[in-house]
């Protein structure tokens, strides 16, 4: 039996959070059912944050009422601060994702507070999140770079995530927010961590800014991670991050992960349905590198063969 990966879809809200074009809540239901129908089994639909900062989030409570709710789905919903994560509790979440920054400029920037502040807001959301029985995983977003201050050094990075550990987060998503990091940076990171705390307790989340997320996925695989967070087609972008382009694009995770004998659970051939919708919807031309090259042999009359 192959060892199983887990991919965290969040295109519905990394995705298209930084989308110029509106995107209705039934076009985002519609891209839910058909990720779903390909395999997808862990989703980030919504993050619960103010509309103004962000439009096209202002319909979290919508999409969550209209979101698949078939046997073995797992949703988590992204929360800034603690009214974030009450709104997220009540609407039926069951994990939530914070978000705290190496910086103080990019937390400034992302959650209008200090990296003290969000340091405290964070161990607020986890304190009341055990209280209720909510799972939390803690993004430490900027791990690699900051798009404001530049390289973070690795023991900043390190400290921050200990911290979250201390304080009870579940979970811990190690975020190369902007795509500037380099497998190196990955290994210098991931290595104590995983010796200290176990390789099951993290995610990675990675932008293709510089065009190495599969090269990052890879080392961070090698490392024995198999939690990734993915978006379908490559959208993405942070409106508080200059510079970050699309996530890592879940088709080209897959076939990076199936490729070398991992199981995702997921059909290439099912996404690219997910993203002829995510393309209609947002009027962009999206789709990973796998993606194209399948095009290419279809162009010619080859049959593809992905197993």
């Amino acid at each position: 039996m192959r060892e199983r990966v887990i991919i965290n879809e969040v295109g519905l809200r990394d995705g298209l959070q930084n989308q110029p074009k509106h995107v209705s809540t039934g076009d985002k239901a519609r891209l839910a059912r058909a990720l779903v129908d390909a395999g997808v089994r862990y989703l980030e639909p919504v993050s619960f944050v103010s509309p103004k900062a962000v439009p096209q989030m202002a319909d979290a409570a919508a999409l969550t009422a209209q979101l698949p709710r078939d046997e073995g789905l797992h949703y988590t919903a992204l929360v800034p601060n603690l009214k974030g994560y009450q709104l997220a509790r009540d609407a039926g979440y069951t994990t939530v994702a914070l978000v705290l920054s190496t910086t103080d400029t990019f937390n400034q920037r992302n959650l209008n507070m200090t990296l003290a502040q969000a340091i405290d807001s964070c161990r607020l959301i986890i304190e009341a999140a055990r209280a209720d029985g909510i799972a939390t995983r803690t993004y430490i977003s900027g791990a690699f770079a900051c798009p404001y201050d530049g390289t973070t050094p690795v023991n900043v990075t390190l400290d921050l995530t200990r911290r979250m550990i201390e304080a009870g987060s579940d979970e811990l998503a190690i975020a190369d927010t902007i795509g500037a990091g380099h497998p190196q940076q990955m290994k210098d990171i991931m290595t104590p961590l995983i010796r200290e705390y176990g390789a099951e307790r993290f995610y990675v989340h990675l932008h293709d800014t510089r065009g190495l997320a599969s090269a990052l996925a890879w080392t961070a695989c090698d490392l024995g991670i198999r939690r990734f967070d993915a978006s379908v087609g490559g959208l993405g972008g942070c409106p508080f991050a200059p510079g970050a382009t699309g996530n890592v694009a879940t088709e080209d995770l897959v076939y990076l992960l199936e490729a070398v004998g991992l199981d995702t659970g997921i059909d290439i051939q099912g996404l690219r349905e997910a993203v002829r919708i995510a393309e209609a919807a947002t009027e962009r031309a999206l789709g990973g590198r796998i993606l194209r090259w399948i095009d290419s042999q279809e162009a010619r009359g080859k049959a593809v063969c992905l197993s």
